[in-house]
């Protein structure tokens, strides 16, 4: 867990990264963003949702801004479920609020095998890059070097449990539909992996949520659309603030 501090509020903004992502994945939103301190939340020690929540909610002060990016999502979407009067407001990045399909969990396990053969790096070059961004970013090779650099730094057991993370994930929007906080929902308009129909499902279950596509993004707007993810998400910090 890194804190960052800089300047406005007293509430800690919350970010829960995604599968095979640390710290790195967030630096560029947070220098565009103007809070008093900032939670990296790296997903390391559970293998559920659930255990990642309990886990989460036990540590983190009584009251924060909260946003997860893909599997962070997921793990946010349970701490709504599991203790929403924490929550000063939530954003959801990349996000898929469904249960994984059964069918799934053999092809995901085999592929933390083949990454640990491989090495994390190498293996998402091959076979996640082009799934990762949008058409015109796959030629930024900062961009996949830094991908790279995050899933070699994440050690295999890390990947396991992620893995397992999203195999067991639920279905929380009934408990989103309940939040009363600010609520705001990105994601790429070039992403296959969190669909636009999974932002709409998600959007349809929270009906005041603030829900925008940043056209020309993948799966990984954080990082290859900073500039663009920053405007709404300041706005979002601020209608949290002011409603808290």
């Amino acid at each position: 867990m890194n804190n960052a501090l800089i300047d406005n509020s007293d509430l800690p903004l919350v970010l829960i990264g995604g599968t095979l992502c640390n710290a790195r994945l967030w630096q560029p939103l947070i220098a565009r963003l103007n809070v008093p301190a900032v939670i990296c939340i790296t997903l390391v020690r559970d293998e559920s949702a659930q255990a990642a929540s309990r886990r989460l909610l036990d540590t983190l002060p009584p009251r924060f801004l909260l946003v997860g990016f893909s599997l962070g999502a997921i793990v946010a979407l349970q701490m709504v479920a599991d203790a929403p009067g924490r929550l000063a407001g939530l954003a959801l990045l990349s996000v898929n609020p469904l249960p994984d399909r059964p069918e799934n969990a053999a092809a995901r396990r085999e592929a933390v095998q083949a990454a640990r053969k491989q090495g994390h790096g190498s293996w998402l070059s091959s076979t996640l890059w082009r799934n990762y961004v949008a058409p015109a970013s796959l030629d930024n090779q900062a961009l996949h070097d830094l991908l790279c650099l995050m899933a070699e730094e994440t050690d295999s057991e890390t990947f396991a449990r992620q893995t397992e993370i999203a195999i067991s994930r639920g279905d929380n929007r009934e408990a989103l539909s309940r939040f009363t906080g600010p609520v705001l929902i990105l994601n790429g308009g070039h992403d296959p992996i969190c669909t636009s129909v999974h932002h709409c499902l998600t959007a349809e279950s929270a009906a005041s949520a603030t829900w925008l596509t940043l056209s020309r993004a993948g799966h990984f707007l954080v990082l290859e659309a900073a500039d663009c993810a920053a405007v709404p998400l300041r706005k979002w910090i601020k209608e949290s603030l002011k409603c808290d």
